[in-house]
């Protein structure tokens, strides 16, 4: 059924009573349930019969105890399915919650979608693996709790409008070309860095991932660059080579100077070389412009690349 827009709803945003600020520490029990009816609208209600079902709850619930050393999340469950989601309902750690939502919409996001016909005919099953991860987003939206499936994990939202506009279509972009793979993958790393608060490795990989995809881009074009140039080369490789068209670079002189002081500038000053004898803390504020900034950025220069001639 997916979701609907009730009258409540509505009457709940007509008097403002719907908040846009996000938050990231309380999983509301409401969203819990929610969460668990999108799961069996995808997956199927395990029963004995239902052999696909049975064994994708199982599985998920094997890698869970394994990776926090139980033997079941609850003793003496019933079922496979019982012992996630009653342990899901009843989490203390938001982290842990959110550990629960990921694994089991990855499996949503690739086991059900490359065999989604052996799960049509699950009890219970009434949308499709998009279906299920668009209204997870809605509903984390709805709750204002700000995180979002997208590529694979869960991954912090700060600005709903930057997430949409920049996050989302960069991350469209790495992960349709294999090019970008490594791009992809330290940007995801950021943003998981991001997420657990590793302020620092959060820095490191936005400055990674932004000389990735430069990287990439010279080795789409065989433009010469040697493995160990800094940010600052590949930038000036990308200009000189054109990549940021002429009028451009004329209009917006400032281009260079955007890019070269931005991200790598952050990271050496706050996250990058020996911190000496006091410890530096890079606050969260700054990882977080950081993280925008470098999305920007690479969807800046993926797109001029799609536009390369």
């Amino acid at each position: 059924m997916g979701f609907i827009d009730l009258f409540s709803k509505r009457q709940k945003k007509l008097r403002g009573e719907v908040s846009d600020v996000f938050q990231y520490e309380e999983i509301a029990q409401n969203f819990r349930v929610q969460v668990v009816h999108i799961v069996r609208d995808t997956i199927g209600i395990e029963v004995n019969y239902n052999r696909h079902t049975n064994i994708m709850y199982e599985n998920i619930h094997k890698v869970l105890c394994k990776e926090y050393g139980v033997f079941s999340l609850i003793p003496n469950a019933n079922s496979h399915f019982s012992a996630i989601f009653d342990s899901f309902l009843n989490e203390k750690s938001h982290e842990k919650c959110l550990d629960i939502i990921e694994l089991t919409f990855k499996a949503i996001d690739h086991d059900v979608r490359r065999r989604e016909w052996e799960f049509k005919g699950s009890t219970g099953v009434s949308q499709s693996p998009d279906e299920a991860i668009s209204e997870l987003n809605m509903r984390f939206r709805e709750a204002g709790i700000g995180y979002q499936f997208e590529s694979g994990e869960i991954i912090r939202v700060d600005s709903q409008f930057v997430h949409s506009e920049v996050v989302k279509p960069v991350l469209r972009i790495l992960d349709k070309s294999k090019a970008y793979a490594g791009a992809n993958d330290e940007f995801l790393s950021a943003h998981e860095h991001y997420r657990h608060k590793r302020y620092k490795e959060c820095l490191n990989d936005c400055l990674k991932s932004f000389e990735s995809l430069m990287k990439a881009i010279h080795d789409k074009h065989s433009w010469s660059y040697n493995s160990n140039d800094t940010a600052k080369k590949l930038i000036g490789s990308c200009l000189k080579n054109e990549l940021v068209p002429d009028y451009l670079q004329n209009q917006f002189s400032s281009v260079r100077i955007l890019l070269e002081s931005g991200i790598p500038t952050v990271r050496n000053k706050q996250g990058g070389h020996g911190q000496g004898t006091e410890i530096t803390a890079v606050p969260e504020h700054l990882a977080s412009y950081t993280l925008h900034l470098t999305a920007t950025n690479l969807l800046f220069l993926a797109d001029c690349e799609e536009k390369y001639s």
